[in-house]
């Protein structure tokens, strides 16, 4: 019964050993078979990568991978150049140099021929990422490839548009100056445009854009350039600067139209114009000087007179003021102004003078004080001594100062007065101690050398009333003669030997100067006789 079983047993582990050797088998066949298999594409790889270039070869910028040397040559014969060119209109257009039309190919392949020896093709199945310059001379016809850059459209008349510089407009009243962009338009540099084209062939480039390759070209001043962009800054200021002269009540608006016309532009470069500014400032001080103009002028006695004598009144620096002017427009600093003067007055309103001044009747020997139009003050007086030639000279004028105890003082003579206010040069008001009769005829054959002789008193007072500027208005008034002395006195200013001395606030000076300017006054700051009217 046991011999069976035994029998079975040996049967099954034949079986098994069986079909382990047929797997054994079948594997090993695979595994020959695969590496056949591999060994075929290794000797059809390594005998393909003998003429090809490696995978991740890069010669001269292009890419030869699994190419050879006569697939080279072939592409090079399919090569095209892409120009992409700038129109007016800021678009593009592309335009195409085709290989063929110039004959591209290689000079000589020894360089690329080296490159392939070079390469290990028994390892071509891996990639080398090799970079490789040859510098392998390329050959095309410059001729015709100078043919198709000239016919390119941006070379043509009908198609270009030259580039201007950015620049600034003129001045249009009510809108002021424009900074205006520069335009590139489309002019080609021929020069730069046929290196960029050769060099793009020679690299097998196959799309050139000639606005990044540089060969336009541009404006030579564009809005951002520092100097254009000050110029600018500097316009705007000057229109854009509103300076409000004020006289009083009345008002003169200087506006951009008219600052626009003074300004002086040559290239980039702006100025205002300094003689048309003077002459502005001039139009405003002969509108609103007094200086040297006539007056009517109501006296005590209730006659009017006309003034057409003195240098009281406003009086512009035309000068000064044109160069604090031109100074304002300059820093863009508007706003209300009041001109620079030589000499103020009293009221922008007619009359000038105002209504506090010291009034002085020549012809009566007698004056009166007003302080905001009241009379608070009258009295007679000497007066120059006219026999001779010392006759206090009529006219409008303001205190020039006032100084106590000062000293007239003459070639032959120094004489103290207790209350000095010249107001005429050297002619003033002055107390004279010496005197113990006023007004009357006494100023005829024993009047001053041309100041006004007050009692002490009087003298002190309207001292006490006048400041700098304070007008004092002399005028001749027939009619208001005074009775004549009998007799007139003979009282002389101490220390003088005879009347014919004539002394003065300061050391070589005279008194009773008549009222003309130490120094002629610049051509710009006097007004011209018609002014004065």
């Amino acid at each position: 019964m046991k011999l069976p079983f035994k029998h079975q047993e040996t049967t099954e582990s034949k079986r098994e050993l069986t079909w382990k050797k047929k797997g054994i088998l079948i594997a090993s066949a695979l595994v020959g078979a695969t590496l056949l298999v591999l060994l075929i594409v290794y000797l059809a790889g390594l005998n393909r990568y003998q003429s090809c270039f490696l995978n991740g070869t890069i010669i001269d910028e292009v890419d030869v991978s699994g190419m050879s040397i006569s697939d080279l040559e072939e592409q090079i014969g399919k090569y095209s150049l892409c120009v992409i060119e700038r129109q007016a209109d800021g678009t593009t257009l592309e335009e195409e140099i085709p290989g063929s039309g110039i004959g591209i190919s290689y000079v000589s392949t020894e360089p690329l021929q080296a490159v392939l020896q070079g390469q290990n093709p028994y390892l071509w199945f891996l990639k080398h990422d090799a970079d490789y310059r040859t510098d392998a001379p390329l050959f095309y016809e410059e001729t015709a490839l100078l043919e198709y850059i000239d016919a390119l459209r941006g070379f043509q008349k009908d198609f270009v548009k030259e580039p201007t510089d950015a620049y600034i407009a003129d001045y249009v009243p009510g809108s002021g100056f424009a900074l205006v962009a520069e335009e590139k338009g489309n002019r080609l540099n021929r020069e730069r445009t046929i290196e960029a084209v050769k060099a793009a062939v020679a690299g097998l480039e196959t799309k050139l854009d000639l606005d990044t390759a540089g060969c336009y070209e541009e404006p030579k001043v564009t809005a951002e350039d520092a100097g254009l962009k000050k110029t600018y800054e500097k316009l705007q200021n000057y229109v854009n600067t509103t300076v409000t002269y004020t006289f009083g009540e009345e008002r003169e608006v200087l506006d951009a139209d008219t600052v626009a016309g003074w300004i002086v532009r040559k290239g980039n470069r702006a100025e205002l114009d300094p003689e048309l500014v003077k002459e502005y400032v001039n139009s405003l001080r002969k509108k609103h000087d007094t200086v040297f103009h006539k007056r009517k002028f109501m006296t005590s006695y209730g006659q009017e007179v006309t003034i057409d004598l003195g240098d009281y009144g406003w009086w512009m620096d035309v000068g000064q003021e044109t160069e604090e002017l031109i100074g304002l427009l300059e820093k863009g600093e508007g706003g209300e102004r009041t001109p620079v003067y030589r000499q103020t007055a009293a009221s922008y309103e007619s009359p000038d003078y105002g209504d506090s001044y010291v009034e002085i009747n020549l012809t009566a020997q007698h004056l009166f004080l007003y302080q905001n139009g009241e009379c608070v003050l009258e009295s007679d007086f000497v007066s120059g001594n006219p026999s001779r030639g010392n006759a206090t000279p009529p006219g409008i004028y303001g205190i020039t100062y006032k100084e106590r105890n000062a000293t007239l003082n003459g070639e032959t003579y120094s004489t103290p007065v207790n209350f000095w206010m010249p107001f005429n040069n050297n002619v003033g008001m002055h107390d004279a101690t010496w005197r113990s009769e006023f007004g009357r005829n006494i100023y005829m054959t024993n009047g001053s050398h041309g100041c006004v002789n007050l009692p002490y008193a009087v003298a002190q007072e309207i001292y006490g009333y006048v400041e700098k500027n304070t007008p004092v208005i002399c005028y001749h008034l027939p009619g208001t003669e005074p009775e004549p002395l009998p007799e007139i006195p003979l009282e002389m200013e101490p220390g003088l030997p005879q009347e014919g001395t004539q002394p003065a606030p300061e050391a070589g000076q005279q008194e009773g100067t008549p009222a003309v300017p130490e120094a002629a006054p610049s051509p710009e700051a006097v007004p011209q006789p018609e002014a004065a009217e």
